[in-house]
């Protein structure tokens, strides 16, 4: 073969496999638009009207995962079922976006941590990696995180609604969460760096439960909430 059949071939694949990242770029680019929308839609929340209307908020929020559903199930035949790790770097912050959004969904309808297995049904992909596309432990741990920042402002906005008993749940859910995260061996640096931070929604809760305790306000008529148990 002379040197430019050689270089040949090698264009040809490297216009294949840009081919094949351009596709995928197109469905990724809807995931995140469905993801902004759910995140405006939940972003409600946080006002002082909001908290009136989170059932029917949340319901719309599911409603949009099933429209998220069939862009995943798209995104799946984008690439060979063997070249996963070749490609996630495209999906793989929507995805844990994705994850984040269902998980405060689930906190916000029941007041418990979303499991992995749920996020990958509510999400339509595996949890195995030898099934295919699936929900990587990183990502689904990433999304937990984002989790834990938006609770700790909806603690201090509850607050300003007046639900002074919200944020000793929510308190009482995120101690549970960074209990759980302690017992973690994290190697990942970026999930490691996204754990430190942790701590700090932790103290930005605790010193919101702490002004409504000196102000003799936030007392919790069930305290069994906030448990980090799926329903």
């Amino acid at each position: 073969m002379s040197v430019t059949d050689l270089f040949s071939l090698i264009q040809s694949s490297l216009v294949a496999d840009q081919d094949v990242r351009e596709e995928i770029r197109k469905v990724v680019q809807a995931l995140e638009q469905m993801a902004r929308e759910i995140l405006t839609l939940l972003q409600t929340v946080h006002q002082t009207s909001g908290f009136k209307d989170i059932p029917n908020k949340c319901q719309k929020a599911r409603e949009h995962f099933s429209t998220v559903k069939v862009h995943l199930a798209e995104l799946k035949t984008k690439f060979p079922a063997d070249q996963y790790y070749r490609f996630n770097e495209h999906w793989r912050f929507v995805l844990q976006r994705l994850v984040f959004l269902a998980a405060f969904v689930v906190y916000l309808e029941s007041e418990t941590l979303v499991t992995r297995d749920a996020v990958a049904e509510i999400l339509g992909v595996e949890v195995l990696r030898d099934r295919g596309f699936h929900l990587d432990i990183e990502d689904y741990l990433s999304g937990l995180l984002t989790l834990a920042n938006e609770l700790s402002r909806l603690a201090l906005n509850s607050v300003t609604a007046g639900d002074y008993s919200r944020p000793l749940r929510i308190s009482s859910f995120i101690n549970e969460l960074d209990s759980g995260f302690r017992l973690l061996n994290l190697k990942n640096d970026s999930l490691r760096k996204r754990y430190d931070g942790l701590k700090y929604d932790v103290k930005k809760i605790e010193e919101v439960v702490y002004d409504l305790s000196i102000r003799g306000l936030g007392k919790c008529d069930e305290p069994a909430e906030g448990k980090v148990v799926e329903k």
